[in-house]
């Protein structure tokens, strides 16, 4: 499993006029070739009668699964621009159609391409781009005495507070990232004086808003 990965939060969707042309970009995160598949033809059922529908998608951890489809229009033109999109951005796990309604003035090969990539790039904008970081789930077993010192300390640490759970010792539940677990595991240690008992439960993705520094 990746320690982190970019991909789109969800679906989205961005409309622009170019030359007339109007340009519809849809965006959906799909972990499958399939639900990729998927997305293009329920975008298509709905444009029918649109000039083009292009489309073009990465999927798996090592972007292991490429696609692009021109869908009528000039080869290299649309769907090899969207693609090269989504792999600057870095993004995994994404599906992207564009739809076009022929406005009658003619782009050419480099205005297509610009058309298309600029929808594109919308298109994910306006969708907005989450970061997956895979954590770990720590569950620190401790006596009450110590619940208010590591609870005050675990809230105002990088690390966030899953849940807390009280039966005959009290059970603090946090996540923390993958490469951070035996810092994590040593703060702990020291803050109850090596009284706390700490174990290391499942792994799994948490999703920041990305934002460029």
């Amino acid at each position: 499993m990746l320690k982190r990965y970019k991909t789109v939060k969800g679906y989205g969707e961005f409309e622009l006029i170019i030359q007339k042309s109007k340009f519809i970009a849809y965006v959906e995160r799909t972990e499958t070739e399939e639900a990729a598949v998927e997305f293009i033809n329920k975008i298509k059922s709905v444009h029918r009668s649109a000039t083009h529908n292009c489309s073009a998608y990465l999927i798996g951890e090592h972007d292991e699964i490429q696609k692009a489809n021109d869908d009528g229009e000039p080869s290299g033109t649309a769907g090899v621009p969207m693609l090269e999109v989504l792999k600057k951005q870095g993004l995994k796990d994404t599906t992207v159609v564009v739809t076009r309604y022929f406005g009658g003035i003619k782009l050419g090969g480099g205005g297509l391409i610009r058309a298309y990539g600029k929808s594109t790039s919308e298109g994910l904008k306006a969708t907005g781009i989450v970061e997956r970081i895979l954590h770990k789930e720590i569950i620190i077993t401790i006596d009450y005495t110590l619940l208010g010192k590591i609870e005050n300390e675990v809230r105002n640490s990088p690390y966030p507070l899953l849940d807390i759970s009280y039966t005959n010792h009290v059970q603090v539940i946090i996540h923390v990232p993958m490469d951070k677990v035996p810092k994590a595991i040593a703060w702990i240690t020291e803050l109850s004086n090596g009284q706390a008992v700490i174990k290391e439960d499942i792994t799994l993705y948490r999703e920041l808003d990305f934002t460029e520094e």
